[in-house]
């Protein structure tokens, strides 16, 4: 990314509406995969499916089940997730693409039971920049979060269970 430098000023990063100039075109706003589903997931694989000749930069994340939840030890989980779980995670993918210049973007979120160390949620993200493919996976991801409508009953080490997200 440039920096723009104006008389004795110091040099500041491009603002959202000036021109990327080290693109031959714009950003292709790919939405590769917008899912909510049962199978594994595979964080490499949904950078695979998001690699672009125009992208630089490749930012994935992934969501994995951790042994532990708010002081408990948890051994497993099980999502369920609202019938229009799928429809949000797509809308909140398209958000992103037009918000962000990025070249291409999968999201998939699971359902049904983890195993800790399993992956519960996965991003990537495709742009010609980092900064770029790193807001627009953060934005994705939080977005997701906030909006989705899956329950995760997290099934506790010592026998008790407990509900996280219910309304």
């Amino acid at each position: 990314m440039t920096s723009r430098t104006t008389g004795d000023q110091a040099p500041t990063a491009p603002g959202p509406r000036d021109r990327d100039t080290s693109r031959v075109a714009p950003p292709a706003r790919r939405l590769v995969r917008a899912v909510v589903t049962a199978d594994a997931l595979d964080v490499a694989e949904h950078a695979a499916a998001v690699e672009d000749p125009a992208a630089g930069a490749v930012v994935t994340f992934g969501g994995v089940v951790r042994d532990h939840d708010h002081g408990q030890r948890v051994s497993r989980l099980e999502y369920s997730a609202h019938p229009s779980a799928a429809a949000v995670v797509e809308q909140v993918a398209r958000e992103v693409l037009a918000a962000h210049p990025v070249d291409a973007l999968a999201v998939s979120h699971r359902t049904g039971g983890l195993d800790v160390g399993d992956v519960a949620f996965a991003v990537a993200v495709a742009a010609a920049h980092r900064r770029e493919a790193f807001a627009a996976c953060e934005a994705v991801v939080e977005e997701v979060k906030a909006r989705l409508p899956v329950w995760k009953h997290q099934l506790l080490a010592d026998g008790g269970d407990e509900w996280v997200g219910m309304p």
